[in-house]
């Protein structure tokens, strides 16, 4: 409580001390699938033809607001690294692709049968620049809104989306959202995303709320600058624990009695769990001077001006999060193996974290952007018992603090984009450090070169140094290497012709959950480190080919796996295809797009999937995949309404039962789909 009295504090003083003055910031204006921009695009301020008055739309952009119309490009989307993009209604194959729970491009990724579930990983990338232990149950984040995850807007008139899409059995999936300036200086925003499902397999209900409320605030003279968040968050699941080893083989052979899921049998019907999370952030900053020089003035430099700027940034943020395992009856012992207590119980680990960041800021365009920063991150991580057990005692807390420092910069030098950026621990009981540069080159406006290099080195996650369970073989406490991970990447990328990113990783001191060999007759799972470095390489190739109204969307992903344990697993190769159709109808009143979807990847040692951890496992007695996953869609936009219906997996009936998304885990069968995105411009 008292570190929340704090940031709250700190959030109030702030506006207080610095909210008297800003300068102004320019904003790189980013090329997304949020640049494609058509005449019913402009949205009309005055829909009574009448000249509007010469207020708030005229202050954010004088010239566009002077006749009746708005443009699409002035309402602005910024991302918590100020990249800025803007609202987008159009429909393109990308906006197919993002519709589904995440809003984000799922590709590489492999989703339970019901939806707010986990999903199966086939592919990871190793970069890193993060310098702390994650709080760990990674396999339920997947939902969980990062700092990164998070935006603020500028609009010039009130904007509303409406999302909405079906589930499956007794439950949709809805967001919300909402932001407005009240002044030019002032933006607010505020959203929810909610779903439940009950799902077609026993015991799989799912039920998520994601709030989150944003703004952003820059004084008149853009002196001071300031954007903040609260975010809440609650995502429960049921847990199962997969389909018994006579329901998988039903499953598998496709009998008629049991094409109802809801008979198959499951290990167990007595388990759910739930991420929790709050966060508040702010992100503001202080300019003490910003001079612009003429040219006239400042003859030795390429650029028209000559600028220069010297500013001061804060950052605090502070975290309070929490995962929880129940069991509502006795523990399922035959499943996980011995248990302290055999009637119902709660396993429950927090996390709280408190981050506080200065950095100074100095640009000079002959010489670049200069940052370096200095860090405090206080960390409380833990339990509230100790455990004794036979051999040793599991504490209860990782508790501290971590003071770090950093750096990064930036140049724009003879057409090369020149970037790079490091941290390191300074003090603390984690020690860790990371480095990261690119550079990239536009040969022409079409033709893009990019080459990159990471280094990092990591403490493994919470979950991996100290657990605490019911189940007594889920007690540990390590003491692990830091994981080290190299990683060159490089990026070609001409149109929409040909995009192809390639990366070499190598991995040292891997840290992964695996079966304890001494306890095969149970699931009890373990953390272990890898003694072996893994070298991983990744080759992706984008592309799509258009002939008039067809067109052939391409990703196809290749990777090669060099670990003598066997302990990181993906599938050689994973591809997507989509053969659409688009075209204007009805003399323009509607866009239509329609096409088939494949989704492949070639057989591998699958991840399984543990509960009690909310992690996946390394298995290797059996590979999974190799069945293809056809959609069929019709999508169509009317005015700023994006209309979808897709059959997901029609396939599934006539190409085998053969479809899992982990080990005793099926995948979802064919099922019919809708949704609509709608979006209100006032």
């Amino acid at each position: 409580m008292q570190k929340l009295v704090y940031v709250l504090f700190c959030v109030c003083f702030s506006s207080v001390v610095f909210g008297q003055t800003i300068t102004e910031k320019q904003q790189q204006i980013k090329e997304a699938d949020t640049v494609s921009i058509t005449a019913q695009d402009s949205i009309a301020v005055n829909s009574r033809g009448q000249k509007p008055k010469k207020n708030l739309l005229d202050r954010l952009d004088p010239e566009g607001a002077q006749g009746k119309k708005a443009n699409i490009k002035d309402y602005l989307i910024i991302s918590h690294k100020n990249d800025t993009t803007h609202v987008d209604t159009t429909l393109t194959i990308q906006k197919e692709y993002k519709f589904n729970y995440l809003r984000r491009d799922n590709f590489g990724l492999m989703p339970f049968s019901n939806l707010g579930q986990t999903y199966n990983s086939l592919t990871h990338n190793f970069e890193n620049t993060q310098l702390l232990p994650s709080f760990g149950a990674r396999a339920r984040h997947f939902n969980y809104m990062e700092v990164e995850d998070i935006y603020y807007y500028n609009v010039p008139t009130p904007l509303t989306e409406l999302f909405f899409k079906t589930a499956f059995e007794q439950g949709q999936l809805a967001d919300s959202f909402f932001t407005v300036n009240t002044s030019p200086q002032f933006n607010f925003s505020i959203a929810y995303k909610g779903m439940r499902s009950l799902g077609q397999y026993q015991h799989i209900l799912t039920s998520t709320g994601n709030f989150r409320f944003t703004t952003n605030y820059k004084t008149k003279d853009n002196r001071y600058q300031m954007r903040g968040h609260i975010v809440m968050q609650d995502l429960l699941n049921q847990e199962n624990g997969g389909l018994q080893a006579d329901s998988a083989e039903n499953f598998e052979l496709g009998v008629d009695e049991f094409l109802d899921r809801s008979i198959l049998e499951v290990n167990f019907e007595n388990a759910e769990s739930i991420l929790k999370g709050k966060r508040f952030h702010l992100d503001h900053s202080y300019s003490f001077f910003n001079r612009v020089v003429k040219k006239s003035l400042a003859k030795t430099l390429n650029d028209s001006t000559s600028k220069s700027k010297l500013e001061l940034k804060h950052i605090i943020s502070f975290e309070d999060k929490s995962f929880q395992y129940d069991e509502s009856s006795s523990a399922n012992a035959s499943f996980f193996g011995d248990a302290f207590s055999s009637s119902g119980f709660r396993d429950r680990v927090t996390l709280e974290k408190l981050y506080n960041q200065f950095e100074l800021h100095y640009l000079n365009n002959a010489l670049g952007d200069f940052y370096v920063n200095a860090s405090n991150t206080h960390y409380n991580y833990g339990y509230n018992k100790v455990v004794v057990l036979t051999n040793n005692t599991v504490v209860n807390r990782l508790k501290g603090n971590i003071y770090s420092t950093g750096g990064k910069y930036h140049k724009y030098y003879r057409g090369f984009n020149l970037e790079g950026e490091l941290g390191v621990n300074v003090t603390g009981d984690f020690s860790g450090n990371y480095f990261k540069a690119d550079a990239s080159f536009n040969f022409t406006e079409d033709i893009l070169a990019k080459a990159a290099i990471n280094h990092s080195s990591r403490a493994p996650n919470f979950n991996a140094q100290l657990y605490q369970s019911n189940y007594q073989n889920y007690n540990w406490q390590n003491k692990f290497n830091n994981i080290e991970t190299q990683q060159l990447a490089f990026q070609i990328k001409y149109k929409k012709i040909a995009d192809l990113t390639i990366d070499y990783s190598t991995i040292s001191d891997h840290v992964y959950f695996k079966q304890d060999e001494n306890e095969t007759a149970t699931q009890s799972i373990k953390a272990f480190q890898n003694n072996k470095t893994i070298s991983y390489l990744r080759a992706k190739l984008e592309n799509e080919i258009s002939v008039g109204k067809f067109a052939l969307n391409n990703t196809i992903l290749y990777q090669n796996v060099q670990d003598d344990n066997n302990v990181l697993n993906v599938p050689q190769l994973t591809t997507r295809n989509t053969l659409y159709y688009s075209s204007q109808i009805f003399q323009k009143a509607m866009y239509l797009q329609t096409g088939v979807t494949l989704n492949y990847f070639t057989k591998y040692y699958m991840d399984a999937y543990n509960p009690v951890l909310a992690e996946f496992y390394v298995q290797t007695d059996r590979e999974y995949g190799g069945f293809p996953r056809l959609d069929f869609f019709l999508n169509a936009k009317i005015r700023q309404t994006r209309i979808f219906f897709k059959a997901e997996h029609f396939n599934s009936a006539f190409t085998g039962y053969d479809y899992y998304a982990a080990p005793n885990t099926p995948y979802r069968d064919f099922t019919i789909r809708f949704g609509v995105v709608w979006d209100f411009f006032l």
